[in-house]
């Protein structure tokens, strides 16, 4: 059986990292020969997690056909999120709990997609239904994904399923996950650690909405104005990467993950569609968004609709 590589998104979350490094154990206990690689280097958050338990980082890679022919997928399917070499490889297998867009293949392959809050959560259930253990430490790096994806079970996208993960998880790790997951969300929030440019690229993703380069950001935080201080350099950043890779809209969504409230900065058109999209008015290229936490379900879904409205 050919080697194959496993891998999120790039400029990978702690569920992209994580969800590799816990499916290439799954597949390996099937006699699968696979790697989890990364996409990119971990971010603030991700490396706490991976330190505090003892997990090394994954090896990073920019193009997949140079080593193998087929490759599996976590925490994402678009292709312009994924390796840059994405169409030169055979997709064989995908778990993910985003929209499908843009993905086709030519032979079958196996996919599985639910609506859940984290990638680790789906996987946690796979692992139940074929009676595969999980290992104390991947329990606490699969525990720290569903945290950091749900925000410590408070986002919207937040389901049953991943509450009883969490509790799952936690237990296998031995671990308090709220006292733990308090300390996480916050080592990934040291925003002065940060380039303007870094904070606008670090959590970045890709759409493609009538037929419009889409670029949108998170940056989570304690405290916004510790984001609001950096507005000016913030929007210049934007600037600069949407004329270097030609994004025609390119938004920063700036979440405090205590309160659960944002900001949201603007650069590009049709900016009419943003105010349709959050029903608001932007004030400077900004506005506020309260109770919008959550990318995936509260962020993209609307301004597709507006799109396409």
């Amino acid at each position: 059986m050919a080697k194959e590589l496993i891998f999120g998104h790039q400029n990978p979350d702690t569920d992209a990292i994580v969800a590799a490094k816990a499916y290439a154990y799954f597949q390996s206990q099937l006699g699968y020969d696979v790697e989890a690689v990364a996409l990119g280097e971990p971010n603030m958050e991700t490396n706490f997690v991976l330190n505090y338990f003892n997990e090394p980082s994954p090896r990073i890679i920019k193009t997949a056909g140079s080593e193998v022919d087929t490759v599996m997928l976590v925490d994402h399917n678009e292709p312009q999120q994924s390796v840059a070499d994405i169409k030169d490889v055979t997709v064989t297998h995908v778990i993910d709990h985003h929209r499908i867009s843009g993905f086709e293949t030519t032979i079958p392959l196996y996919y599985r997609a639910e609506p859940v809050g984290c990638t680790s959560t789906i996987l946690t259930n796979m692992f139940d239904e074929n009676k595969i253990e999980i290992p104390a430490q991947l329990a606490g790096l699969m525990l720290s994904a569903i945290i950091s994806d749900t925000l410590l079970l408070k986002s919207p996208t937040t389901t049953d399923h991943d509450r009883i993960a969490v509790k799952t998880l936690a237990e296998i790790a031995d671990v308090d996950y709220e006292t733990y997951g308090i300390q996480m969300l916050k080592a990934g929030t040291n925003l002065d650690a940060k380039t303007d440019a870094e904070l606008v690229a670090a959590d970045a993703k890709s759409f493609e909405m009538a037929g419009k380069n889409i670029r949108i950001d998170q940056i989570n935080t304690v405290d916004l104005n510790d984001v609001l201080s950096r507005e000016s350099g913030l929007k210049a950043a934007m600037a600069d990467e949407a004329a270097k890779e030609g994004y025609d809209l390119f938004l920063v969504l700036a979440t405090n993950i205590l309160d659960s409230n944002s900001e949201l900065f603007v650069y590009g058109e049709p900016k009419d569609i943003v105010e349709k999209a959050f029903n608001t008015t932007l004030t400077d290229d900004k506005a506020n968004l309260p109770g919008v936490v959550s990318r995936k379900k509260q962020v993209v879904p609307p301004l597709q609709n507006a799109f396409e409205g």
